[in-house]
């Protein structure tokens, strides 16, 4: 039913041209050099992969935007890799969505109900200030609570569906502008 809706919402352009479609860069390839189009990075509940896939729903909803997705779901995850920082891959993972989170234009963030998620919690609070969040924390979110009194006092936009949430990057989309090129000295 969800990915219906997504589908649906999907076809309701917000004047992307017809040829548009998202460029997906998942970790750990790097993202173009070039920022002629917006960023988009696809935070939240992945749980060492347990998490339904809703990044890939997501991705889809928005599939006809000319935008850079940035996914940190590595399809090649090994969850034997020990969490600490001398473990190559993760912290070229952990270094990864860092960077990615840095350079995104518009940072999605969703918190599943029934999961936990410490990292995408540690990661809305790393954004909270910086206007570039759009958080989904539906019922049944573990800590939602805090989530929502964080959001509240740091101005955070919060959607409730998956259907918001897609609707409310397709309005950050239609709003953005191209970042100014940085002055040389």
């Amino acid at each position: 039913m969800m990915r219906g809706a997504l589908t649906a919402l999907a076809l309701l352009s917000l004047g992307a041209p017809a040829w548009a479609a998202p460029l997906v860069v998942t970790s750990p390839q790097q993202w173009p050099a070039d920022h002629d189009r917006p960023r988009i990075f696809l935070g939240g509940s992945i749980d060492m992969g347990r998490a339904a896939d809703w990044q890939a729903d997501l991705t889809q909803a928005l599939g006809d935007l000319d935008v850079v997705i940035l996914n940190p779901r590595r399809p090649d995850w090994n969850p034997d890799w020990k969490p600490v920082a001398e473990e190559p891959e993760f912290r070229r993972q952990v270094e990864w969505e860092l960077a990615a989170l840095e350079s995104a234009d518009i940072i999605v963030m969703y918190l599943a109900p029934g999961s936990q998620s410490p990292i995408s919690l540690l990661e809305t609070g790393l954004h909270a200030r910086g206007g570039k969040l759009i958080l989904l924390c539906p019922e049944g979110f573990w800590r939602k609570g805090n989530v929502d009194i964080t959001a509240a006092r740091y101005g955070i936009e919060q959607v409730a569906t998956m259907d918001a949430l897609a609707a409310a990057v397709r309005q950050r989309v239609a709003d953005w502008t191209m970042p100014k090129p940085s002055s040389e000295e």
